[in-house]
C-alpha cells in the first residue's frame, strides 16, 4: 500500500504513529501486553516438557509401548519445528493479533483433545495439532513484542522478562507437570492449557491492536514447501536416531533429504521475488550470531532438563514434585540475570562479552555435573552447578532474543521472530536425539563384559548421564567460540526501526 499523494494531515498522522508506536496513548498497556504475550509463550514452552513427567502415567492409562512413547514428544516437535517459519510469515501477512488469537484458540482445543484422549493415536494427533497452532502462536507473540516495545530502554526490560520466561519455561513445565500428575491426573498436564489460554485470550482481545504492516509481503509458496519439508525431515531423522541406528535409512535417509531440501530453500531465497526468509534478516552479524546462540543453547540445555530429571528421579529417587522444585533456584537466577543483562550489561558492553561468557558458564556447569554419583546430595552437589547454569543461560537467552529481532522492519518481524523459535526448537530436537543416542551407547558400552547387577545398571546410568553432560558442555564451548567471533564489539547499534514503528493498516 503506497502513501504518496495522500493529504498532508493524513501523512502527519502517520508520522505521529510512526514515532509513538501502537501503545503510545496508553503507556501502561504495553506492560499488560507483555504479560499477555509472556503467558502465551509460557504455555508453548512449558508444553515441550510438562508432558515428559506425565508420560509414565499416560502410558499406563492408555497402554502404549515404550517404543511408541517418544512420539508423544516428537509429534509436537515435528509440527512445531517444521511450521514455525510459515507461522511467522502468516502473522506478517494477515495480522499478528488475528494469528495470535487463532493460535491461542487452536492450542487450547488441541490440548482439550489430548486431555480427553482414549487411545495412543488420539493423543499423538492432539500433540501434533498443538505443534501446528504453537507454530502460529510463538512467532506472533515475539513479533508483537518486537513491534510494541520500540523504545530501546523499554525494549531491554521487556526482552529481559520475555527471555527469562522462554528460558525458564522448560523448568516450570517440569514442576507443574509433577504437581499435576502427582496430585490430580496426567490429563491435567494438557487441560491446564485451557486455563492459561482463556486468560491470555481475554487479555489479547482487550489490549492488542488489530493491525498488519502496510507493505505486506506475498507468501513464498515454493520456499514454504521446501523449508517446512526440510525441517520436518531433519527433525524426524534425528528423532529416529533414538530408536534406530545411525546407519538406518530411516535416520540418515531423512537427514540427507532434509539437508538437500534446506539447501534448495537457501538457493531459492536468493531468487524468489518475495522470499519467505529474506537474506537481510539473517545476514546481519548480530542477528546471525543470535540465531546460532539460540540453536546451540537449545541443543545444550536439554542436557540439564532431560538427563538431570532422569538422574534425580531414577538415581536419587526424587518424586516428580521434588524434581520440579529442584530446578526452581536455577529458574530464579535465570530470571534475575536475564533482566539485569538486557537492562544494564548489554546496553553498556554489547553482546560480544556477555553471550560468550554465558556459554562458558553453561559449559562449566555441565562439566561440574559430570561429578554427580549415587551418593550425591542436593545442596552441595546439584544446586551449585544448577545456579551456574541459570547464570549462564540468563546471559544467553534475553540478549539473544532481543538482538535477533532488533532493527527488523515490521513486515519482517514475524519471520525474524519465527527464526528465533525455529533455531531453539530445532536445536533442542537435534540435541535431544544426539544426547539420547550417545548416552544409550555409553550405557551399553559400560555394561559390556559386566554382569547386569543392580549396582552395575545404576553405574551404567550414571555413565550415560555423564556422557550427555560432557557433550552438552561441548555444545556450549562451541557456542562460546561462535558467538565471540560473530558478535560485533561495543554496544548494540540503534536501528531506525527501533525508534519508530512502521505504519500499520487495520484489518
Amino acid at each position: 500500500m503506497a502513501f504518496t499523494g495522500e493529504p498532508t494531515a493524513r501523512a502527519d498522522e502517520l508520522g505521529v504513529r510512526r514515532r509513538r508506536g501502537p501503545s503510545a496513548g496508553h503507556p501502561s498497556h504495553r506492560w499488560w501486553v507483555l504479560g499477555v504475550i509472556g503467558l502465551a509463550q509460557l504455555m508453548v514452552v512449558l508444553d515441550a516438557t510438562i508432558v515428559n513427567i506425565a508420560l509414565p502415567s499416560a502410558q499406563a492409562d492408555l497402554g502404549f509401548s515404550d517404543g511408541n512413547r517418544q512420539w508423544i514428544v516428537t509429534a509436537y516437535a515435528l509440527a512445531f519445528g517444521s511450521l514455525l517459519l510459515l507461522g511467522g510469515r502468516v502473522a506478517d501477512l494477515i495480522g499478528r493479533k488475528r494469528v495470535f488469537l487463532i493460535g491461542l484458540v487452536g492450542f487450547a482445543l488441541a490440548s482439550a483433545l489430548g486431555g480427553a484422549a482414549t487411545s495412543f493415536g488420539m493423543l499423538v494427533s492432539a500433540r501434533a495439532l498443538q505443534g501446528v497452532f504453537g507454530a502460529l502462536l510463538a512467532p506472533a507473540a515475539l513479533s508483537l513484542l518486537t513491534t510494541t516495545f520500540t523504545d530501546p530502554k523499554e525494549r531491554a526490560k521487556a526482552f529481559g522478562i520475555y527471555g527469562a520466561i522462554a528460558g525458564a519455561g522448560g523448568a516450570v513445565g517440569l514442576l507443574l507437570g509433577g504437581l499435576l500428575t502427582e496430585y490430580l491426573d496426567w490429563r491435567w498436564c494438557l487441560y491446564v492449557n485451557l486455563i492459561i489460554a482463556v486468560v491470555a485470550f481475554a487479555g489479547a482481545v482487550r489490549l492488542l491492536q488489530p493491525g498488519a504492516p502496510a507493505d505486506r509481503p506475498k507468501l513464498d509458496v515454493p520456499g514454504t514447501v521446501l523449508v517446512s519439508a526440510g525441517l520436518f525431515c531433519v527433525v524426524y531423522g534425528f528423532s529416529n536416531a533414538e530408536t534406530n541406528s545411525w546407519s538406518s535409512v530411516q535416520t540418515w535417509g531423512f537427514l540427507a533429504v532434509g539437508a538437500i531440501l534446506l539447501a534448495a530453500f537457501a538457493w531459492w531465497q536468493t531468487r524468489a521475488e518475495h522470499p519467505l526468509l529474506p537474506l537481510r534478516v539473517i545476514l546481519d552479524r548480530d542477528r546471525g550470531a543470535s540465531f546460532l546462540a539460540m540453536f546451540i543453547s537449545g541443543a545444550g540445555m536439554f542436557g540439564v532438563f532431560l538427563f538431570l530429571t532422569y538422574y534425580l528421579q531414577q538415581s536419587l529417587h526424587y518424586t516428580p514434585v521434588k524434581t520440579g522444585l529442584a530446578f526452581l533456584p536455577m529458574v530464579a537466577v535465570m530470571v534475575v540475570t536475564s533482566v539485569i543483562t538486557t537492562n544494564i550489561l548489554v546496553p553498556r558492553f554489547g553482546a560480544k562479552p556477555i553471550v560468550p561468557t554465558g556459554m562458558g558458564l553453561a559449559a562449566a556447569g555441565m562439566v561440574w555435573m559430570t561429578q554427580l554419583d549415587l551418593t550425591s546430595s542436593y545442596v552441595p552437589h546439584v544446586l551449585f552447578p544448577l545456579l551456574v547454569m541459570g547464570l549462564g543461560l540468563g546471559l544467553i537467552f534475553a540478549p539473544g532474543m532481543s538482538l535477533a529481532t532488533s532493527g527488523v522492519a515490521a513486515h519482517d518481524a514475524g519471520v525474524a521472530s519465527a527464526m528465533v523459535n525455529t533455531s531453539q526448537q530445532v536445536g533442542g530436537s537435534i540435541g535431544t536425539a544426539l544426547l539420547n543416542t550417545l548416552a544409550t551407547s555409553a550405557a551399553t558400552s559400560y555394561l559390556t563384559g559386566r554382569k547386569p547387577t543392580p549396582d552395575a545398571l545404576a553405574q551404567a546410568q550414571l555413565h550415560s548421564y555423564s556422557t550427555a553432560y560432557w557433550w552438552s558442555a561441548g555444545f556450549f564451548a562451541a557456542g562460546l567460540l561462535v558467538t565471540f567471533v560473530l558478535y560485533r564489539r561495543g554496544a548494540p547499534r540503534i536501528h531506525p526501526v527501533d525508534e519508530a514503528a512502521t505504519p500499520v493498516v487495520h484489518v
